[in-house]
């Protein structure tokens, strides 16, 4: 709201500028006098749309591969050196980034990253994704600059960022909110930028990361900065009409009769599940059974080294993708892994790439082909061939784990000296604090071609 902004050799630039709420329009009196008279009020059709989707909020977490029990962190950054992606010095992002997605049980957290347009524009997508290769290996997405971020947005169980409009969104959509990069002394106190900055816990970053989510996410009341975020808009769901009247009166029409002023719902993005081909370290324990109920099975997986889990470890295993980045991690796995579908004759079917694998790696205990977002093929050592899948919901919709876990559970019992025939009644995988019904079949193994 500077001067420099808003004037030219004195005069307003704009014919009319569009503000949220009357604050603005005070502090625009305060900041440039010159220009309040053009201001007029017309809502904020970003927050709107946001509000209209969040009916929406559980399918647009199912497109992100979120499924129960999973917590979404989205990760923000605005364009400026002192933003969290900024380089004044902190360099709090790069740092934080492989340590969210190495800190974080891959099973119990989904990490998406929002990153400002100016970002991409000014260091190019090559450098970005070079800078995040690592994390996205390892899980992290990068939500696409211009769509797709708003849905992430009202998915999110948590958002960590900083000064910019995202973050701020947040709060007023009642998401948790941590602040990993303010700088208080650039921006008007007066401002509900501002007293949000005052307001939000910052995060340590020299602490250990989940501890802080964990009580950012579970000690959050959704109110707690209503009073500050009640000055984003003064007219919440009336942007469309505001602009619209705002828009034929300036140009000198009537307004068109009996059609509704309305703004393009946000869109269900494409199913995106997080893809990881980092190696990826596995604790797991066997729980036992109740009567009548198939054995239970505790799965850990971490793009890092293990952390304390607080509970015995039956088994530490690796599980590498077979498009790791190090071919030479494929020699240390005791699960191998690769995701397509069973018609692609490139790769499929699961019976044919396991077998292949198993011929390639014979010091894996599992090849295992994820053929879908709920079920996997897995070929043992000695040969057998295994359909593993998870038990859909009791609607029909499919659960979300990632298939490999069910495999990495399959070789904790194994490991421990069970028998596969003991499966009958399958089995129950726990990932944190959600617990997956596995099936767990025999697949006829492919005939022989004729002589």
């Amino acid at each position: 709201m500077a001067p420099e902004w808003l004037l030219h050799e004195g005069r307003p630039i704009a014919h009319t500028i569009v503000l949220s709420h009357p604050e603005q329009r005070e502090r625009l009196r305060a900041a440039c006098p010159e220009a309040a008279p053009t201001a007029v009020l017309a809502g904020d059709p970003c927050y709107d749309r946001l509000l209209a989707a969040r009916a929406d909020r559980a399918r647009f977490r199912r497109a992100l591969g979120v499924g129960e029990g999973q917590r979404l962190v989205l990760l923000n950054s605005t364009w400026n050196p002192d933003s969290l992606f900024g380089d004044s010095g902190d360099d709090v992002l790069p740092a934080l980034l492989p340590r969210l997605v190495a800190e974080l049980p891959a099973d119990e957290y989904r990490v998406v990253a929002v990153l400002h347009p100016n970002i991409w524009y000014a260091h190019g997508p090559g450098q970005i994704r070079a800078w995040c290769r690592a994390a996205e290996a390892a899980g992290l997405t990068l939500a696409d600059p211009l769509d797709g971020w708003q849905q992430a947005l009202v998915a999110a169980d948590c958002v960590l960022g900083d000064f910019g409009s995202v973050t701020f969104y947040a709060a007023a959509l009642g998401t948790p909110v941590l602040l990993g990069a303010f700088p208080a002394d650039r921006l008007d106190p007066a401002s509900p930028v501002a007293q949000l900055g005052r307001a939000a816990p910052a995060l340590r970053p020299a602490a250990a990361l989940l501890p802080q989510l964990t009580e950012a996410i579970e000690g959050h009341d959704p109110g707690r900065h209503a009073a500050i975020t009640g000055q984003l808009t003064s007219a919440p769901g009336e942007s469309a009409a505001l602009l619209r009247e705002l828009s034929y009166r300036l140009i000198g029409l009537p307004e068109p009769d009996q059609r509704p002023a309305l703004l393009d719902p946000l869109p269900l993005p494409a199913f995106q599940p997080p893809v990881r081909t980092a190696p990826l370290t596995v604790l797991t324990r066997l729980l036992g059974a109740d009567p009548g109920e198939p054995p239970e099975i505790e799965v850990a997986r971490f793009a890092g080294p293990a952390p304390e889990r607080g509970w015995t470890v039956h088994d530490v295993h690796v599980s590498v993708d077979e498009e790791c980045a190090d071919p030479s991690r494929l020699a240390l796995a005791a699960v191998i892994v690769r995701r397509g579908s069973d018609d692609d004759p490139r790769l499929g079917p699961g019976s044919a790439w396991t077998a292949e694998a198993a011929a390639r790696h014979p010091g894996a205990a599992l090849t295992v082909f994820v053929s879908g977002p709920d079920r996997c093929t897995a070929r043992t050592r000695d040969g057998r061939l295994l359909r593993v899948m998870a038990v859909p919901a009791p609607d029909g919709s499919p659960d979300l784990c990632d298939p490999a876990v069910y495999a990495s559970a399959l070789h904790a019992w194994l490991s421990r000296g069970k028998s596969i025939d003991e499966l009958a009644s399958g089995i129950t995988v726990r990932t944190g604090a959600a617990r997956h019904r596995v099936a767990v079949t025999d697949l006829p193994r492919p005939r022989a071609p004729l002589p």
